[in-house]
């Protein structure tokens, strides 16, 4: 176990994602029609920033910011041709700006952007800054006195979907990590901003004959803030976890699960969408039933749709996980509906796995 110290400020949950990607305003097209985001805020030439341009998307709780560098020097700029498109930045409401980050940094967090107050006719908004796993940073964002679209220097600029998907939350933000490093970032998440070790997965539980990884889940005090870590492990061929760390240039973030409350309505609409996601073999769903025992939903729809089942003693859950969203397999999507479950769909690790490997082997990475 980890030791973990209380953190004494307040994490209120997830404020936002932020994308560093290669064309801000063709991502956040595409995150608009495919994923049914609506355009909330903009900042860029217009708007008087002159270095980079920025997109904010919502739906439902979850908001994205979507960037990109408007020279080649931009860090932004470097940081796309070393990862490609990706999470840059997983940003946290708190309670107070200055305070998470005196604790953070003095329990040994390494400190990225300090403490930062920019005040403008909407109010004061202020964020800082530590570093996490490979290039990612943990932003802190303290809002409580901030009016305005997102931030200081963004305007409204609202463009909706042709639909929303229904995705509500961001459940939890996934991390993969090299050999011998989770337990790193496990114990640093807990010594800097009190997390608790939630569940623990070994190369006995998530693994095929060919390949396998481990993980731990680390949550904040309240339970909002999930972060599972994943490492690979041993095996006779490439992992899902070492192909990423290969395309991705290093450790980052690996996928991100979104809550909904009607699955097979958000897969019906994304699909239709155009957004592709990993399959299943139909024998799969032959047992179902006996696997997972009663559930609301039929399962030839869940067949159909390839929408996943499994259930723990705290109920059940179903989940579904795209395609890769860009060319180099790194950055994938899952969507997730929890009736009770408060885990990570452990029974559908071994079919997950296989999935991932099938399309492994079509890019002749496996």
């Amino acid at each position: 176990m980890p030791t973990q110290f209380p953190f004494l400020c307040l994490i209120q949950g997830f404020d936002h994602l932020e994308f560093y990607v290669g064309n801000a305003q063709q991502a956040a097209h595409y995150y608009s029609q495919m994923f049914g985001f609506t355009l909330t805020a903009y900042c860029g030439l217009e708007s008087g920033d002159r270095k980079a341009a920025s997109y904010v998307l919502e739906q439902g709780h979850i908001r994205f910011v979507l960037s990109t560098g408007l020279s080649p020097e931009h860090p932004i700029s470097r940081s796309v041709q070393k990862h490609g498109d990706a999470i840059a930045v997983i940003a946290l409401t708190v309670e107070e700006v200055p305070q998470a980050y005196r604790i953070a940094t003095e329990r040994g967090a390494v400190g990225a952007i300090p403490p930062t107050t920019v005040e403008d006719a909407h109010g004061v908004f202020r964020y800082a800054a530590i570093r996490l796993y490979g290039d990612v940073l943990l932003k802190f964002i303290e809002r409580r006195q901030y009016f305005g679209p997102f931030a200081p220097g963004f305007v409204p600029h609202v463009v909706k979907p042709l639909q929303s998907m229904g995705l509500m939350t961001i459940d939890h933000v996934v991390g993969n990590v090299e050999v011998g490093e989770m337990d790193h970032w496990v114990e640093f998440l807990a010594q800097t901003l009190g997390f608790q070790l939630l569940a623990h997965f070994d190369e006995t539980t998530i693994s095929t004959q060919y390949s396998a990884l481990q993980s731990k889940v680390m949550q904040d005090s309240q339970g909002l803030i999930k972060l599972p870590i994943n490492e690979p492990a041993a095996g006779q061929r490439k992992s899902q976890i070492q192909e990423y760390l290969d395309y991705h240039q290093g450790p980052g973030i690996q996928h991100v699960a979104l809550s909904t409350s009607g699955i097979i309505e958000s897969v019906t609409r994304l699909k239709s969408a155009g957004v592709k996601f990993l399959t299943v073999p139909s024998s799969y769903y032959e047992t179902l039933d006996q696997r997972v025992g009663p559930i609301d939903e039929p399962i030839e729809k869940l067949a159909d749709l390839g929408i996943l089942a499994d259930r723990n003693a705290e109920g059940y859950l179903l989940q579904i996980f795209t395609q890769p969203v860009q060319d180099r397999p790194t950055l994938f999507f899952e969507v997730i509906e929890r009736h009770g479950s408060q885990g990570f769909g452990e029974g559908n690790f071994k079919a997950l796995f296989e999935a991932i490997e099938r399309e492994q082997a079509k890019r002749g990475n496996l």
